[in-house]
């Protein structure tokens, strides 16, 4: 079997999976899936570039999610117009002089000579700053949120467009990748792991603790849609006939729809960055990553900024990071800070990536799919056979239940077979790197 045809067979061996569900359980279940596999294709993807193609090891994954998922409520929320006028003014001008401070602190650094005079100047101007920025942004954080904090709490968003917030949602993964990777990519590959995963730490409890903000663990719910609601459609005559004339009750048929509309829009957008990755990868410029990514040495031997060229990268991994998150919020209607965690963010994105194919973009595209497919269906598919199993024993049994509780550790289990099995017979990856 050549390698194209093995790839095709891959691919259509997902879709048969996924028609398979739609067949045997439910269209709306496969369509689920089916969504939540095209927004996890392209976490692997940004994965991918930062790994596949420059062998940076991240693990704050979540943390550039959670960014997206923010720039959804920033953009797509109307603003609440009466905790501006509590406390917006007070909240902006406190930012603005946190961020003086800290360029100002920067410009001493660079202008002073070094000494003990200028680590106390700087020391004086950041403790300064900091109880003037707390003394400032305080009360208009606290007028904020006592602004109805059952309903809002919080400055709200925009209000424009939700389909905005996803290109936002990567410009603001971004700039937080610039600066993580600023302070964090001259550090070796398992201290830049940590680095990574402390700073999406700090970002999450960020989004958790700061009401005003998104109303921390309260959530942001009904956030706008790019398609339409299915309660629109049940009551427009004409799509009530056309579900009639199709065999189709007007719920389900609405669900249908809203489902596919979402599969349509991810995918244009899994398809236009897939394209734009395929191109970077046959590029010069991906030719020199992965040289980097294989000899730094020789690579910075002959005249390549390495350190540059792996802040390029992770910016653009990072993006396409905020670029899911920012759709996954959407999908989901809320944004629920307290959902994520490391192990679906990031445990089992890279475990999309290894079995996919490391370096190789259609391996990545694959794992995802694979990947989210097997952690949705396995628990019921591990249920199912440890009932049968365990049909013969009497009801009550002490093992008999224990092997039926344990059928929620089926997930975790199979995820841990398969990258075994993957690493032991296809080390490289199911689509290999070429």
């Amino acid at each position: 079997m050549t390698g194209s045809v093995k790839n095709v067979a891959l691919f259509a061996l997902v879709a048969a999976l996924i028609a398979i569900t739609g067949f045997t359980q439910s269209w709306n279940s496969a369509l689920l899936i089916l969504n939540m596999g095209l927004i996890s294709a392209i976490m692997a993807l940004g994965v991918n570039l930062q790994w596949g193609f420059a062998g940076l090891f991240n693990v704050g994954i979540m943390g550039f999610v959670a960014l997206g998922g923010l720039a959804t409520v920033l953009v797509s929320m109307p603003p609440v117009g009466e905790a501006w006028a509590a406390g917006g003014l007070g909240v902006l001008a406190g930012l603005a002089m946190g961020a003086a401070t800290i360029v100002a602190a920067a410009l001493l650094m660079n202008r002073m000579a070094p000494g003990r005079a200028r680590s106390l100047a700087v020391l004086v101007l950041l403790v300064a700053g900091f109880f003037i920025y707390r003394a400032i942004f305080d009360p208009g954080v606290a007028a904020v949120e006592r602004v109805n904090p059952a309903g809002t709490g919080f400055l709200g968003g925009l209000g424009l467009p939700v389909l905005l917030a996803w290109p936002v949602g990567g410009l603001l993964a971004a700039g937080a990748a610039w600066i993580i990777g600023k302070t964090a990519l001259g550090l070796r590959s398992d201290y830049l792991a940590i680095a990574t995963l402390g700073i999406a730490e700090i970002i999450i409890a960020i989004l958790k603790n700061e009401d005003w903000l998104a109303r921390g663990v309260k959530n942001v719910v009904g956030l706008p849609r790019p398609v339409p609601y299915e309660v629109d459609l049940q009551n427009d005559p004409g799509f009530v006939e056309r579900a009639a004339a199709m065999g189709f009750d007007p719920v389900t048929a609405s669900t249908l729809y809203v489902k596919a509309g979402y599969a349509v829009l991810f995918a244009i957008v899994l398809l236009i960055l897939l394209w734009l990755a395929q191109k970077a990868l046959s590029s010069p410029w991906g030719r020199m990553m992965r040289a980097i990514r294989d000899n730094e040495v020789a690579a910075e031997a002959m005249g390549k900024d390495v350190t540059r060229r792996h802040l390029q990268v992770f910016i653009l991994g990072s993006a396409i990071c905020g670029i899911a998150g920012a759709m996954m919020t959407t999908l989901d209607g809320q944004l629920t800070p307290g959902t994520y965690q490391p192990l679906r963010f990031t445990f089992l994105v890279w475990v999309m990536v290894i079995v996919g194919g490391s370096g190789n973009n259609f391996g990545a595209v694959l794992g995802g799919f694979l990947i989210w497919f097997l952690w949705v269906q396995v628990e019921p598919m591990g249920l199912f056979v440890i009932q049968t199993l365990t049909a013969g024993l009497a009801d009550g049994s002490a093992l008999k239940e224990h092997l039926l509780d344990s059928a929620a550790h089926m997930r975790l289990l199979t995820m841990g077979v398969i990258l075994l099995l993957v690493l032991r017979f296809s080390p490289r990856g199911l689509i290999p790197e070429k």
